[in-house]
């Protein structure tokens, strides 16, 4: 009986997330105390949550700190450098506009938000390749295959999935996935030259001049108003941006914006570095790093207190839904294995897999997180699919650890799945239909997440 119920639990679950009857957090918080009634372990509901929140709380506390600290590194200025640099790379070969693509997209998916990383792409590349005529379905494309390979990063939402439904530590999931991430990133790097290269034969390399960056950037600092620009001069055909609504949390690239701190840039630089290669190291548990980070960034570019105030409300939407779903997410995982429910279905999962893929678990996690990340939400499967997955994988000697890394590996394809409301960013300012962009990425994307999963494979990571 609870085999079954923990079944229809998830189903439950999966059904109205998907069919957007619910919000996740409502959904994380309301299904399970409801079949926790319904097995008859109503009375011991508040113990469960009790317990699932304070396992919770590091993981929460390192997303809520890391969206803070990012945030401001965005505000202050720290990544506008690189996008420009990367623009007058591109200048008007189509190769390494869609190279530049790829690595614009892969830095700032370093803030954890994929709306706010399409957003800027977009609005930095989408004049380039509408002057150039070239295909928008490879702008998005690249660019979704790019963030969806850097999503796993700790704040990113996946790996904070996978700890907080196995109850692990994100840097013990994280750090040693390191090399098969990146060796999906430089895969979504070839991948973008091959395709810039077939871009330069259809269109070849024209010439332009300095205008046309010039006005590149105009229209790059004028899209983080909130309203539609577009270029003027040159050649006299201007690009014209979608009008698209910004929170207050999302400035763009304005040169003009107040919260510019450009005497402070090599210190926040520096602070970055230190800050990463803190996390790599293991020197201090993630949650503080970046606690103290966004304690210190604040501090530093921010001395005056309206202006921490004010920095830290242009964040807060964030910061409270990622936050809330952790914690939400703390009834759900409580429910299921106060209750027993993970251990039977756990233990019918184990009846049904063949005896010689037991001690592959693993493995099959990987190969199993591509389509069902894609087909689900990563609420559904984190939190619902992962914890049988790892019960099945104990019951055979595979460790949690390795079947939350290889539950990583959906993640480049996960990105361009209709049940991800960031996608529609993306495709709504690249005047893109969502078709298109699905017929063209599908394969790219899950050809990137089993390179992902063989260089796991290969390196013993999985």
């Amino acid at each position: 009986m609870l085999t079954i119920l923990g079944f229809a639990m998830i189903a439950t679950f999966l059904v109205l997330i998907m069919l957007k009857k619910m919000s996740p957090i409502a959904a994380l918080v309301l299904i399970p105390a409801l079949f926790c009634v319904f097995v008859g372990k109503g009375a011991k509901l508040g113990d469960y949550v009790i317990d699932g929140v304070t396992g919770l709380a590091p993981t929460a506390a390192m997303l809520m700190f890391a969206i803070v600290y990012f945030g401001v590194m965005i505000d202050v200025g720290l990544f506008d450098p690189i996008v420009r640099a990367i623009l007058r790379f591109c200048k008007a070969d189509p190769l390494r506009i869609v190279v530049g693509t790829a690595v614009l997209a892969a830095i700032v998916s370093l803030d954890g938000d994929g709306s706010t990383t399409f957003m800027i792409t977009v609005s930095a590349m989408y004049p380039l390749y509408k002057r150039l005529k070239m295909s928008m379905v490879v702008m998005t494309g690249v660019a979704a295959m790019a963030n969806g390979v850097m999503n796993t990063l700790p704040w990113g939402g996946p790996t904070a999935r996978a700890a907080t439904a196995l109850k692990l530590d994100a840097s013990d999931i994280f750090v040693p996935m390191i090399p098969a991430l990146a060796m999906g990133l430089l895969f979504v790097f070839a991948l973008a030259y091959v395709l810039g290269r077939r871009e330069r034969k259809r269109l070849g390399v024209l010439t332009l001049d300095e205008v046309l960056v010039e006005e590149t950037e105009t229209v790059l600092v004028g899209a983080g108003t909130g309203k539609g620009t577009k270029t003027t001069g040159g050649s006299g055909t201007g690009a014209d941006l979608p009008d698209e609504p910004q929170d207050e949390g999302f400035q763009g690239l304005d040169p003009h914006r107040p919260t510019l701190r450009p005497r402070l840039y090599w210190f926040n630089a520096l602070l970055t570095v230190a800050l990463l290669t803190a996390m790599i190291m293991e020197w201090l548990p993630i949650p503080v790093l970046f606690l103290l980070g966004a304690a210190l960034a604040l501090t530093v570019n921010f001395p005056h207190m309206p202006d921490q105030r004010a920095r830290l409300g242009a964040h807060a939407e964030n910061v409270l839904n990622v936050s809330g779903m952790v914690f939400a997410a703390a009834v759900f995982t409580g429910v299921l294995q106060g209750t027993g429910m993970v251990d039977h279905m756990a233990t019918w999962l184990v009846d049904n897999i063949p005896d010689g893929m037991g001690p592959h678990m693993a493995f099959v996690t990987g190969v199993l997180s591509i389509p069902l990340t894609y087909f689900m939400s990563n609420d559904g499967f984190y939190f619902g699919i992962l914890p049988v997955l790892a019960e099945a994988g104990q019951a055979h000697g595979v460790s949690s650890l390795e079947i939350a890394r290889a539950s990583l590996v959906g993640q480049p394809l996960h990105m361009s799945s209709p049940l991800v409301p960031a996608v529609y960013v993306l495709v709504g300012m690249a005047k893109v239909e969502f078709g298109d962009h699905t017929r063209f990425v599908v394969k790219w994307a899950a050809l990137t997440s089993l390179v992902v999963l063989g260089a796991g494979i290969l390196f013993g990571i999985i």
